[in-house]
């Protein structure tokens, strides 16, 4: 966790990119896919020019002058021998022609601005600026050369310090009022909720001492604003610059923007909340390419672009609604005002991917800019899940195929060797799925073969597509940024990890890079920030939590006492039923009559919780039939937005019936069915993931590493999905309830001892 307890400069200073960047971008927007070099091919071609250039040329010259009270610095890519010739030096692949202007322009103005330093420095009255492309598959250097004398530098120079200058002072204005709103910010309302206050107590300490903090909250006493607010008053004191509220599922970020709200009601509030939209909900013309030829909102972007900017700040509620108001006022897109305007913000409402994920935007910008950032990570016991598949990938053997059919020239040949090495690699491993049922297996080690040969596919597709941009919106990308996944996961395969083979009959199968321990990835995102809170109403044992997610070990557990009494809610145990996998079939007679037993004696709405669709269509078919007079509805596979909207609103005060779902689906958690909207849930299962091959690897693995295989791979996650389901029955004071629990497991001392404490007695 980044070091917050020097004071920062009081001087402005700036790069010379980062000047550049914001003053110079001209034209449109241009999002073509167009491959680009990695950072490491980046670096090994500086390389290679740099060794070219023979003795006295030198590189990575520093230069930094002030102009006008702003401190601006930089590093000379490269100055020639006779000291008056400076080079800027850049990679590309493919057809230097299909740089986009934008581009081409910063990085003019990037040697312009090096060049007026230069001059400056070594009092120069002119300089020769060359602009070298190197292509990194042919070695050849494209040179661009500019007389320029020293003056007119300088001037442009001054003007754009002068342009950041002015957009820096009303920055520092706008922290500077932010941070007193902050300080003299009240809670939203008279009186916390019974364990709101301690809740934001804890938090408050952490972001004020630069803390990880593991928080289990339960449900109902008001946690988004028991976190934020603490989290606010804490960002003066702590110098914080940014606070990123992170989120499981597309509900809760309306649920952050509605306690940010509460906190800030009045209009102009000076405090900056955006909303991070993916790109496919927030674009205006689907199905158009990002650029200017395109689509008229990527015309001229970074023309219009300082007055948008502009214009969002001023603006300061950039949900989706406000983003796209400001936006359309200045004909931009805006997902990429968005990504923008990240820059910019005070709060950033986002899924957990944009801080998370390996090529996360709020972490890269963490790091680029130096920021002091807070996390607020809400449902946090969802993590562990979200990550693994942010670290894992997979490709598919048909898919392959069939692009290797379709492929041009020379991408057809390595993709061809691609195509060859994984059928060598499946003889290798011999057998073959039996029937229908697949065959799965796991690698002790990464196929060096075939990883060989997607290796070459990539930098042939990107070779291709470099020098043929118009395909870049068909196949062949899709085909590349699954290979690319791949293969930049074999870069890092280790014991977090595992290589598997699923097998579907001839010529389909599935090579995976699964993750299973995902902490090697996190902790370096944890270390990023300056404080973080993870909260959940599930998420003991905090050793699991902090095992898997990579914490380290000063993180702070905390756990509010729930406000709930045992005589809210009825808990019992159907100690009869086995709910068992080899147990289901003669478990559904049981299942039925409990379920119609609890309805008859107290009508009302009841959710009914079941480890599977399968085992869901059999208990409400057998529930249908049985008793027909009972309103029964069920979760369906792939429901839209709309669907699960609809599920949620025919919880309809006054109402009743039974609604069958599946333990650990999307109405398993945060779903909010206070009062009569909900009076019981029945959990039909465990919640144990299945005893499945790559299941007990995983228990391997996470035995040998920390001990608990059994529990972190079965007893845990699966306790963590039932109280997640049970919680959604008592959501306030007055509300009343039951939880039938149907499985004689749960009356095990063992099983007991993880439901919450303020549980009353199970009854039989």
């Amino acid at each position: 966790m980044s070091d917050a307890s020097q004071p920062r400069s009081s001087q402005p200073s700036v790069g010379v990119r980062a000047l550049c960047d914001f003053t110079a971008r001209r034209g449109d927007l241009d999002h073509r896919f167009t491959p680009s070099p990695s950072a490491r091919d980046g670096i090994e071609g500086h390389a290679h020019v740099v060794a070219s250039r023979g003795e006295g040329y030198r590189s990575e010259v520093s230069v930094s002058a002030e102009i006008d009270g702003l401190r601006v610095q930089g590093r000379i890519d490269g100055v020639c021998r006779d000291g008056r010739t400076l080079e800027e030096i850049k990679t590309h692949r493919g057809r230097l022609d299909r740089m986009a202007d934008n581009q081409r322009a910063l990085h003019w103005a990037q040697v312009r601005a090096y060049g007026a330093l230069w001059c400056r420095e070594q009092q120069l009255s002119e300089v020769t600026l060359v602009l070298v492309y190197l292509d990194i598959v042919s070695r050849r250097e494209t040179r661009l050369t500019e007389s320029c004398d020293a003056e007119t530098l300088w001037q442009e120079l001054t003007q754009r310090c002068r342009d950041y200058r002015q957009w820096g002072e009303a920055e520092a204005s706008h922290r500077h009022k932010r941070d007193v709103a902050l300080n003299e910010l009240a809670f939203a309302w008279p009186d916390f909720r019974i364990g709101q206050r301690d809740l934001a107590e804890a938090v408050y300490k952490a972001a004020a001492t630069g803390r990880e903090l593991l928080v289990e909250a339960p449900t109902g006493i008001g946690k988004t604003l028991g976190t934020l607010f603490p989290t606010l008053k804490a960002m003066p004191r702590r110098s914080l610059d940014r606070l990123a509220f992170l989120t499981m599922k597309t509900p809760g970020r309306q649920v952050a923007l509605d306690a940010l709200a509460q906190l800030f009601p009045e209009p102009g509030a000076p405090l900056r909340a955006l909303e991070l939209i993916a790109r496919e909900k927030s674009c205006e013309y689907p199905g158009r390419a990002c650029h200017g030829d395109a689509c008229p909102l990527a015309q001229g972007f970074y023309d219009r672009l300082p007055e948008a900017r502009a214009a969002a700040a001023q603006h300061g509620w950039l949900d989706r609604a406000g983003l796209r108001e400001v936006a359309r006022q200045h004909q931009l897109c805006p997902y990429y005002l968005g990504q923008e305007m990240a820059r910019w913000s005070d709060v950033i409402v986002a899924d957990v991917n944009h801080f998370f994920d390996s090529s996360a935007l709020l972490h890269g910008l963490c790091r680029s800019e130096d920021w002091r950032m807070a996390l607020l990570v809400d449902e946090a016991h969802n993590l562990v899940d979200r990550a693994r598949g942010m670290y894992s990938a997979s490709l598919d053997q048909h898919r392959l195929a069939a692009w290797h059919r379709e492929a041009p020239g020379g991408v057809k040949r390595s993709l061809g060797r691609v195509v060859r090495s994984w059928q060598a690699l499946v003889r290798e491993q011999g057998g073959s799925s039996v029937g229908d049922a697949p065959q799965w297996q796991q690698l002790e080690t990464l196929p060096e073969e075939l990883v060989g040969a997607l290796q070459g596919a990539s930098s042939a597709i990107s070779d291709y597509l470099g020098e043929h941009p118009e395909d870049g919106a068909g196949m062949l990308t899709e085909c590349l940024f699954e290979v690319l996944a791949f293969t930049r996961l074999a870069e890092s395969f280790a014991d977090h990890s595992l290589c598997e083979l699923t097998r579907h009959g001839r010529g389909r199968s599935q090579l995976a890079i699964v993750n299973l321990v995902p902490a090697d990835f996190l902790a370096p995102r944890f270390a990023a920030a300056s404080a973080c809170t993870l909260f959940s109403a599930t998420l003991s044992p905090v050793n699991y939590q902090r095992d898997l997610l990579g914490l380290p070990e000063r993180t702070v557990w905390h756990e509010v006492p729930s406000p709930f009494s045992s005589e809210q809610l009825e808990v019992r145990v159907c100690r009869h039923l086995s709910t068992r996998y080899r147990d289901r079939e003669r478990s559904l007679p049981g299942i039925v009559e409990t379920l119609a037993e609890q309805y008859q004696r107290q009508p009302g709405h009841y959710l009914a919780f079941v480890s599977s669709f399968s085992y869901l269509q059999q208990v409400y078919d057998a529930v249908r039939e049985a008793y027909p007079e009972i309103p029964l509805r069920r979760q369906q596979r792939g429901m839209s937005e709309e669907q699960r909207g609809q599920f949620i609103a025919d919880f309809r005060p006054g109402g009743c019936g039974i609604a069958l779902a599946v333990l650990g689906g999307a109405f398993a958690e945060g779903v909010d069915l206070p009062g009569d909207r909900l009076i019981g849930a029945f959990i039909a299962t465990l919640g144990l993931p299945p005893r499945e091959p790559r299941q007990e690897v995983l228990k391997q693995r996470l035995d040998t590493r920390f001990g608990r295989g059994d529990d972190y791979a079965y007893r845990v996650p699966g306790m963590i999905k039932v109280v997640q389901a049970a919680g959604r029955v008592i959501r306030g004071p007055e509300d009343r309830g039951v939880v039938v629990l149907m499985d004689d497991r749960y009356a095990s001392p063992e099983v007991q001892q993880r439901l919450p404490g303020w549980w009353p007695g199970a009854t039989s």
